[in-house]
């Protein structure tokens, strides 16, 4: 999808969002949870910034990054909103970071990798800005496991040009990420209308 999708999608991203609400709260207070205390966060593809967010609450300080301006403004609004000053914004392309070999202590990117092609040239290049002895943090919906009534609500979105190129299941998704070989594989599941599988892999320090 393109960046003028997710431009035209920005205001209406939180509805979206809202309709498998259980599912991504317990997403984002489980990615809280997984933040390293006084870490420097990445946070790519983060949408209208929910999981920087959420980060923010332990982290030293979160670069919350987007392919979509419309996206990280609404972000950054939320940011203000909820007094979070610890929160950075910067328009990023998730397969093509600029920043440094092992920049940060956690780096997160949350429903992203079943969007695209080539979702290992993703997890390649989150893995090399992550420092030794950080952490990668990578919830993704499991749209093979969603419910019938969510399944219908996927072809509507489909119908306003939404698209994604993997259904994982929990057994594929893992399958995936262990294809990449770059660590051992914790995947937890949070079961819900879309579950969404939540792939953890440690840097060696």
């Amino acid at each position: 999808m393109s960046r003028t999708f997710w431009d035209r999608a920005a205001g209406l991203y939180d509805l979206f969002e809202w309709s498998n609400r259980k599912v991504n709260a317990a997403a984002r207070t489980r990615v809280g949870e997984l933040v390293p205390a006084g870490a420097r966060v990445l946070d790519c593809a983060a949408g209208t910034g929910e999981f920087s967010l959420a980060a923010a609450r332990r982290a030293k300080s979160v670069l919350c990054t987007d392919q979509s301006e419309a996206m990280l403004a609404r972000a950054r609004k939320k940011a203000r909103k909820r007094g979070h000053s610890n929160v950075c914004f910067a328009v990023r392309d998730v397969t093509d970071l600029p920043d440094p070999d092992g920049g940060f202590d956690a780096v997160i990117a949350a429903n992203v990798l079943h969007l695209l092609p080539n979702p290992e040239t993703a997890v390649r290049e989150l893995w090399r800005v992550t420092a030794p002895g950080g952490r990668l943090i990578l919830p993704t919906y499991l749209q093979g496991k969603a419910g019938a009534a969510y399944g219908s609500m996927i072809k509507i979105y489909q119908g306003v040009g939404f698209h994604y190129e993997h259904a994982f299941t929990p057994e594929t998704y893992r399958e995936f990420l262990e294809s990449v070989k770059l660590a051992p594989v914790t995947l937890e599941v949070i079961p819900g209308g879309v579950p969404e599988g939540i792939g953890i892999l440690e840097k060696p320090a």
